[in-house]
Formats: C-alpha cells, structure tokens, sequence
C-alpha cells in the first residue's frame, strides 16, 4: 500500500501548482504524517526522517517561506526517493547517500533543523526501550539533537499540517489515519491476488463450457426428434393392427400395448421438457460465469495513468512549457492481457501532444490562447468497445506541411501528394519513418511513433481516428475492445465455412438491390445512412472461391474508424458471444485478416476475421486512379457468373475509360464472342455450363478469335491452377483478392 500512498502523494504535489491548492495540501499533509507514522512503527528510519522534512517543505509553503515551484520541485524529487528507498528496505531503514542529501536538502529548504532518525523496532508501539540508533545519520547531527534520557518522552516534532496545533488530541477511533487504515483493511479483507494466466484459462474454460450447453440444446432437439419418430412409429403400429381381422386375444394385448406406449410418450415429451429448461439454466449461469470472469480481467485505467500527470509535467518544463492535463473517468476496465499496449499507444500520445501539439507560452500569447496549454484524456465504454480520446488545444496539424515533408522524404511523390485529400494527408503521421521533424531530440525526429499507435492499437482489433484544426488543436481517438478473452461476433457463412466479425465493428445488415449500386471514383459503392459506402464481395477479398450468385445477397456494413465497406457474404448464421482462442497451427498463424478462431457447437471451427486488414485491403482495391495509363478506349468482355463480382470488376475496368459487355457464363461468352468484336476478355475460373480453362481454351483454338487477348481472374491462387490457365493459351493470370485498379491497368496495357 505505500506505493499507492506515495503515488497519491505525487499527484497531490502536481495539484500544489494550480489556483485552488488548499484541498491538495490537506490530502498530501494527512499522506505525509500517515506515511511517516507507519515508517517509524515498522522501524524505517530513513523512510521517516525524509517523510519529516517533506512535511517541513509543505509547511514552509503553507506559510509563504517557501515559493510553490521550488517546494513542488523538491518533494517530486523526494517523491523518487522514496521510491529508491521501497527497493532498498536496509537503505530505509538506516539511510542512504541519497536519503540522506534528500533530507538535508528539504530541511535546508524548509529553513528547518534536520528531523532525526527514529528507527522504532515493529510492535514495540509508542514506548521506547531504549535510545534511538545513530546509524545512518550526517554528521553533525548528533550534537544539533541530543538524544533524550529513555524515561522522558520525546520532544514534541512540530506539528504538521494534518494535525494544526489548535486542535485536541483525536481519539484512535476518530484519526482520520486510523479510519482510512481500517477501510484499506476491510478492502483487502474482500479481495485476494490471482493470476493472470488463471484468469486466461478460466476465461476459455467459461467459453468452451458455453460452446458445450449449445450442443447440449442441440442434443436435446435430436433427442425431441427421435422421440416424435418413435411416437409416430407407434401410431403407426396400431392404425395396421385396426385395419387387421378382429381377433379376441390380440385385442386385449394391443389394449395394454397402446396404453404403455401412451404413458411412455407422456414420460418422453415430460423428460424432454424438464431437460430443455434445465439446458437453459445452466446456459443462463455458464453465461453469467463467462461474464464475470471477463469482469475479473478488467483492470481499471486509473493504473495507466498515474504516472501521466508527473510525466507530462517533467516533459512540459524540459521544453518551457506550461501543460494543465486532466483525465476524466479513468475507472473504466480494460482486459488485463491489453494494459501494456493502451499504456505504450497513449504514452506516445502524451509526448507527442506536449512535444508537437502545445506551443511555447509566449507564442501562445500572441496568438490570444492561455500561456498554460491544455491536454484532455476522456475515457468512456462504447458497448463492448473501450472509447479513449486525447485532445489537445495546440497549434494542429497543416495538411499542406504534411504533404511538402511527405515529398521531401521521398515518402511519396508530388503527384501522389497533390492527390491526398485532407484526411489523407493527415494520415501520414501514421506511416513508420515519418515525422515532421528535421532535427532528432531525446522525445522526436525519429519516425517512431505514431505508427507504433497504429499497429499496436489494431493488432488488438482497435482503431485510431484523426481529427484536426490549423491553430485549434487536433483530437486522437483509440478505440478498442474491452476484453480480448470473450467477443460478440456475428457469424456469417460464405460457401460452406462460417467466419465472425467483432460486432462492435458491425454497423447494419442489409440487402442492396442491383439499383442501388453507383460508381464512385470508379469503386462500385451503395448509399447507407446517406453515405455512399463501397460496395465489395467479402469472398474474391479474402482470396476465397466464387462470390454471390443472386441479385440481393446479405450484405454486412463494417465501421473501422472513418472508413466503412458493405461486405457482400454468402448468408448470414447467427450474433452470439464466443472464446476467442489463437491460431492453432501454421497455416493459419500470421496469416492476412484473421484474429484468431472460435469453437461452434456443432464440431466447426469458425474463423474469426481482423477488421483493420479487411478495410486496408478494400482501401487499396478501391483507390482510384489518377493517371490512367491506357489512353485507348477498349471494348472488353467481362465474364462472371457472380453478380456482385460483374459490378465490382466492371466498376474497375470503366474506372480505366474503356467499355465494358458482360456474359453470365462461359456458355454466353461464347455466343457473345462470335456475334461482336472484343478487344480484350476477362473470365472468371469457376463457373456453370463452360468454366473459364475450357472457355479460355475454346477462344484460343479458333483461328478467328485466338488474336483476343484473354486475362483470367480468379480466386484460385494455387501453382497448379496458374499452370491449368497458361496451359489453356491466357494471356494473363490475376487474382481477385490482389486485384487493384493498378495492377489491372497494368495487365491491359501491357497486352494491348
């Protein structure tokens, strides 16, 4: 507890510094004088001695002996003492080097006789047996305070703050330190220390047990089933017997028989119903499990920011600078597993919005802002996300600076450059190397810091945004997952597997008709919530087979910061919260947009997908051009049996100027061939009636057409399927899930 003591204590010294320090004061003087109680009780002396001398500097301030920047100087200073002292128990006990010109220079400060060392043997309570040690004391302070004869009390220390000399002697039950010792007590008297690898392995416990009661409901549906077939079996048996000859000693056995078949049939539908309701309670309480250890992995942000506030302060007067920091509802959890990312991604934060943000005071003056610079951190929980948001009121990020450094770094070229819209052009803070630094300083120059936001932050499934004014300020936001151990995920099926997306990163499900679709800077696109938002195939993205086959497939709209995409899937299974585990095995370790796996009930492993490297992805596929290379308007065939994938590969072609017939099938390319001239054909693999190698094949055999070339763009990325397509005479072998406006003009160019 006295590291939490002496964290208290720093933060109040940081208060001392604003207007209305009369309620740090009060909080530090009762830390101090408590502090240096139980140092004494547990016999560490040095420990005592410097909590003495901080509490003469608090004193001397109080009363205008001491200005507040060289007492708040003097205590931070004492306040790392202290903590060297915590390390070393014998160095708190008869003192050190440093202790010991610690406290000689706060008495020196305070204009105050150096306090002894009063080492107290622990349990030997307010009495003393004898004379107390000289160890560890400077010199000269033996004959500055002599020791007192054993029988005499000690002579009274001046009295601190926390206890002005005005007022009585407090009873043990009424001192304030007594009371918040026996609340601290009574705190740890409720709570225990577990580790963090227990709280994982109970965490995927609670999930494979919730997976186990799903199945458990669907055995319990088998079970309903089997039950109604032989009930219908039986019904069945005795409709054969009525229509049988009468016979007298048969009729009274098929009497019993019928009346046995009707107690076991109320038995069976009474054990179904009882079993159904006991499934679901212990779902119920395996759920409210889950959830409360989820709840146990929760570590509050307080932890994170403690040292901000001191930190922020060293950084600030190191460059001149005044910063007032305030954080807002810092008790807000976060998975245990997920602290030391948080702490890294808004360290760099801090720095970089004391160091790059805030002006010097003078500068800010003349720009008619408060000489004190201010840094707000709001905390809020957003459903199953954690919302962290760092604002600054500093000079802001210039788009048009942004872009000449970009250049001048060779990070980008001047077209490319010019190109960048507003928000694009702030997003280069995040590129690794890039800074707008010219000279390197222990805090900047480097390159090395807001691209390390960015991965850490989305390495975790989180996102980074960016909002900024010239001359106002610029305000970062984090979003991230509350706990990395159980998500809500909706499960979506595209062919026969099942993949999951966090759900906090869905924004709506919808059907988009073919009307709907537009063009947007060459990207096929849909208006969602008076937006438009692009429009693409989840499966030729991922590198999958195929993609949707009707006119209105579902559609999952995603959110990954301000970007957002409709993902066409196959069909949509089921929003259900899930163990999320790691990826088991090789071929799935590192591999591009999945964050790990999830065990369903019925024996399939569903993969769950990373959201940052879904939106990269469609970014770069749906980046327009700006100088299309190909001036020659062309006439292609495109052919696809997938509706969607005709609109987003037709959308690309005609991003590049050229005119695009379409043809549902290899069968209607074919009759689409012979009836019109083409300049160049597109073909999908994997289609009915005549697939892409035979069709490919067909075309280049006949002497009319084998001049056309033939680009192949497919989801099947596999060697063999690559020779299969050189094999049939293509020209060109592109894959869906790396194609790109670019590399499709480049195809074209180079074979027209």
């Amino acid at each position: 507890m006295t590291s939490d003591r002496l964290q208290t204590i720093q933060l109040g010294v940081l208060e001392l510094e604003k207007p209305s320090a009369d309620k740090a004061y009060d909080n530090v003087a009762r830390e101090l004088h408590t502090m240096k109680g139980e140092a004494r009780m547990l016999g560490l002396g040095a420990f005592g001695q410097l909590a003495h001398a901080c509490e003469d500097v608090l004193k001397a301030h109080r009363e205008g002996r001491v200005a507040v920047k060289p007492a708040v100087e003097a205590m931070l200073r004492a306040c790392d003492t202290f903590q060297e002292l915590l390390d070393d128990i014998e160095a708190a006990k008869n003192g050190s080097t440093a202790s010991n010109e610690m406290a000689q220079s706060l008495s020196d400060l305070a204009g105050t006789p150096l306090p002894p060392m009063k080492p107290t043997a622990p349990g030997a309570g307010l009495k003393r047996a004898s004379a107390p040690r000289a160890q560890g004391r400077p010199a000269g302070s033996e004959a500055a305070r002599p020791t007192p004869p054993p029988v005499k009390a000690a002579p009274p220390t001046p009295p601190s703050p926390a206890t002005p000399p005005s007022e009585a002697p407090v009873g043990p039950a009424e001192h304030p330190a007594l009371e918040e010792a026996a609340e601290r007590k009574a705190l740890q008297d409720r709570s225990i220390r577990v580790s963090v690898e227990l709280l994982d392995s109970l965490g995927l416990l609670a999930g494979d047990l919730l997976v186990e009661s799903a199945r458990a409901r669907l055995r319990n549906d088998e079970l309903s089933q089997l039950l109604e077939r032989f009930s219908r079996l039986g019904d069945n048996f005795l409709k054969v017997y009525q229509a049988l000859p009468p016979s007298d000693g048969a009729h009274d056995k098929v009497d019993r028989l019928e009346g046995d078949l009707h107690l076991l049939r109320d038995d069976s539908f009474r054990f179904v119903r009882g079993h159904v309701d006991a499934v679901n309670t212990l779902h119920g309480s395996l759920a409210q499990m889950a959830d409360s250890v989820a709840e146990a992995r929760l570590v509050p942000l307080s932890s994170v920011f403690e040292a901000f506030p001191r930190a922020v302060r060293d950084i600030a007067s190191s460059q001149g600078k005044q910063v007032d920091l305030q954080i807002e509802n810092t008790g807000v959890g976060v998975d245990r597993s997920m602290i030391n990312d948080v702490r890294d991604a808004l360290i760099h934060l801090v720095r970089n919005a004391v160091d790059h943000g805030l002006e010097a005071p003078d500068f800010r003056e003349a720009l008619g802002k408060p000489s004190i610079g201010r840094i707000s951190i709001r905390v809020r929980a957003d459903g199953d996300m954690l919302a962290v948001e760092l604002e600054d009121d500093g000079r802001g990020m210039d788009p048009e600076r942004l872009r000449s450094v970009a250049v001048s770094k060779r990070v980008l070229t001047a077209a490319q450059a010019a190109a960048l819209s507003e928000r694009e052009a702030i997003e280069l803070i995040f590129r690794p190397g890039f800074s707008t630094r010219d000279e390197v300083s222990d805090l900047s120059g480097r390159g090395v810091g807001m691209d390390v936001v960015k991965r850490k932050v989305e390495a975790v499934g989180g996102s980074v945004s960016v909002v900024s004014r010239v001359g106002r300020g610029t305000t970062i936001g984090l979003r991230l997952p509350q706990s990395l151990a159980l998500m809500r995920v909706l499960l979506v099926r595209l062919g026969d597997d099942v993949y999951g997306m966090p759900a906090a990163d869905v924004e709506a499900v919808a059907r988009f008709r073919p009307e709907d679709r537009m063009e947007v800077f060459g990207s096929l696109a849909v208006m969602h919530r008076n937006r438009p938002t692009t429009l693409v195939a989840l499966g030729p993205l991922l590198g999958l087979n195929g993609g949707p086959r009707h006119d209105r497939p579902p559609s999952v709209v995603v959110r990954h910061g301000e970007d957002r995409a409709a993902l066409v899937v196959d069909g949509l299974v089921d929003e259900r919260e899930v163990a999320v585990k790691p990826c088991g095995g090789e071929f799935l370790k590192g591999a591009a947009f999945i964050a790990g796996t999830a065990a369903l009930e019925d024996g399939r492993i569903a993969v769950l997908l990373h959201v940052p490297d879904i939106m990269a992805e469609v970014r770069r596929v749906a980046r327009p051009v700006q100088e299309p290379t190909q001036s020659k308007r062309l006439r292609i065939l495109l052919v696809d049996d997938s509706p969607i994938a005709r609109a987003t590969e037709g959308a690309l072609v005609k991003a590049l100027g050229h005119a695009v017939a379409e043809a549902v099938d290899g069968e209607d390319a074919w009759v689409r061939v012979q009836r019109e001239p083409y300049d160049l054909i597109l073909t999908d693999v994997q289609m009915p009636k005549l697939d892409g190698f035979s069709f490919t094949r067909r075309v280049k055999s006949h002497p009319d057409f084998g001049r056309i070339p033939v680009i192949i763009l497919s989801s099947l990325a596999s060697p063999e399927d690559r020779r299969r397509g050189v094999d049939a005479g293509a020209d060109a072998y592109l894959i869906k899930g790396e194609l790109g406006v670019e590399s499709l003009a480049l195809a074209i160019d180079r074979l027209t």
